[in-house]
Parts: structure tokens; C-alpha cells; sequence
């Protein structure tokens, strides 16, 4: 037996038993079942609190649309001590037109804007995930910084080509610029949902005699659909709540839509109708949340798949 095995074998002593201590410390004790489950049920009341505090608003209109207008500030909980249904019936009424008019103009353009969005953005998109051509990262940037060109700026040169097309007070000026892939988050959410496919798809398809639209019509658009998906969501969502861009190119009654309707409920020079005006209120959220309740699996898949990070 050599040295060094049986200095290998000999017991440790107590300076190697602290050495060896403090290099490989104990690990320290684990929280224990009450404490973690403390911590869990602390942390979910404080997110169903917080859920209360941003659904008062909405919790408190509904309770307010079925108030006579008399109570609906002098008393302000949820819980209505006098129920009507008066608020419907006479804001359904009350305007030039049955609120059901409304309803249909805002139906109509956001029928034409999600064909346009749906369309012309996935379109562009493909040209600039898949085509080569000549400055794609010059346009690529310059559509990425429209982004963040507001509204405000491009309003009065719109307005003056609309009104030299005589497109003012038509539903015109509010679909056509859809169908000419105006909006940019959407062509950056197609896009990179199109890079995420595999290109030896369109390989394989350009081997079996495909073009670019059969591949973008047979290839791209089905395996595209949580992003379409989403698209057309956020179309629905944004273009029904329009409310600036509706208003300055709608200015007959006849041609108002749903937020534009709902405004006309207030009179700065008279009496308002609040509880009308929240009755009508709860009546165009119906679609919002139909479609977000029904759409909302597609969105979340959609955005998780689209490699935005």
C-alpha cells in the first residue's frame, strides 16, 4: 500500500471538516407549504383586486344604463335601487335615425377594412419576407418608421385630396386607403410570421411549376392563419372604436357611425341623456366582445407565432 493511498483513507480531521463546510456550505431551507401557499393566495387577491379596480368603469356603466338619468350621479354604486329598461327602448330611438342604422355604417366599413387589411398587408408582406428586389431594406425601414407617424400629421392632407375626390361624407376615404396596405404594424406582424416559415416550402412548390401568387395563395395564406387571425381582431377592434377619423370624414347625420352616434347623446347647450347614452354604450361593446371572446385563442397564438421579440 503507497502513501498516498492511505493518506487518502485516513480519517479527516477537524480543520479539513471546516475547510470542506465552507467551500460546499449547507443549502439553505426551502420555504415551507404554508408559507409558499401564503404567498400564492396573496398574490392572486392582489390581482382580483386590481381586475376590480379596472372593471368598476365598465361594471358601473352597466349598472348606470338601467338608472332613470335623475339617480344615475346621485347615486353612484352598482346596485340600481330603481330599475328601467326605458334607457334602451328610448336611446335605441332617439337619434335621427334607429341606432341599428348606426350599427350598419360601422358594420360596412369594418367589413371593407378587414378585407383590405386582410389582403393588401399580407400581400406586401410576402413581397418583403420572400421577393428580392432593388432597395426591399430602404422600403422595409421607411415602412417601419411610419409607425410612428401620428394620426394628426397626415389628417388635413388626407382631407383635402378626399375632398378634392369628393369622397367626403362616404365610406370611401375610411376603406380605400385599407386596400393600399396603409397600415404598417400590421405588414411587420405578417412579416415576421412569413420569415418563421421555411423557404424549402417554396422551393418545393417552385420545383412543381408554382409561382409567386400560387405559393403566397396555396402556401403562405394557410399556414398564416393565427396572424391573419390577429389582424383582423385588431382591425375589428380599432376601426369600430374609431372615433377622430370617422368624425371628420362623416359630418351628415345618416352617414354617422357607432362612436360618432354615441356623441350625439351629449349637448354641451342642454340637458344630456346619460342614461341613453350608456344604454347605447353597452349595446356597441356587444361585438367587441363576441369577437374578442370567440378570437381570443387565434390572438394569442398569433402573437406568440409572429416572432415579434
Amino acid at each position: 500500500m503507497t502513501e498516498s493511498s492511505v493518506r487518502d483513507k485516513a480519517p479527516a480531521t477537524t480543520p479539513d471538516i471546516v475547510a470542506m463546510a465552507e467551500r460546499y456550505p449547507e443549502p439553505q431551507e426551502k420555504p415551507t407549504y404554508w408559507r409558499s401557499r401564503t404567498r400564492s393566495l396573496l398574490k392572486h387577491a392582489g390581482l382580483i383586486a386590481f381586475g376590480l379596480v379596472m372593471l368598476y368603469p365598465l361594471l358601473w356603466m352597466i349598472a348606470s344604463s338601467f338608472k332613470p338619468d335623475a339617480i344615475i350621479f346621485r347615486e353612484p354604486g352598482l346596485w340600481p335601487t330603481d330599475v328601467t329598461l326605458e334607457n334602451y327602448t328610448e336611446g335605441w330611438n332617439a337619434l335621427l335615425h334607429p341606432f341599428s342604422h348606426y350599427l350598419l355604417n360601422s358594420a360596412i366599413i369594418v367589413a371593407g377594412s378587414l378585407v383590405g387589411n386582410l389582403v393588401a398587408c399580407s400581400m406586401a408582406a410576402y413581397a418583403f419576407a420572400r421577393l428580392e428586389f432593388r432597395g426591399r431594406g430602404l422600403w422595409f425601414a421607411i415602412m417601419l418608421m411610419s409607425i410612428m407617424l401620428p394620426i394628426h400629421v397626415i389628417i388635413v392632407p388626407q382631407y383635402i385630396l378626399f375632398s378634392e375626390l369628393n369622397w367626403i361624407n362616404t365610406f370611401l376615404p375610411l376603406i380605400v386607403p385599407k386596400l393600399l396596405a396603409t397600415d404598417a404594424f400590421f405588414i411587420f406582424l405578417m412579416v415576421q410570421f412569413f420569415r418563421g416559415i421555411p423557404r424549402e416550402l417554396d422551393e418545393a412548390a417552385r420545383l412543381d411549376g408554382c409561382g409567386h401568387f400560387r405559393i403566397y395563395f396555396r402556401i403562405m395564406l394557410p399556414l398564416s392563419l393565427p396572424a391573419l387571425a390577429t389582424t383582423a381582431i385588431f382591425t375589428f377592434i380599432w376601426t369600430w372604436n374609431d372615433f377622430f377619423s370617422q368624425l371628420i370624414f362623416l359630418t351628415r347625420p345618416d352617414m354617422y357611425t357607432v362612436p360618432v352616434a354615441l356623441r350625439t347623446f351629449i349637448d354641451a347647450t342642454s340637458e344630456s341623456s346619460w342614461g341613453s347614452l350608456f344604454a347605447m354604450s353597452i349595446v356597441s361593446l356587444i361585438p367587441i366582445f363576441l369577437v374578442f371572446l370567440f378570437g381570443q385563442k387565434y390572438l394569442v397564438k398569433g402573437i406568440a407565432t409572429t416572432g415579434i421579440k
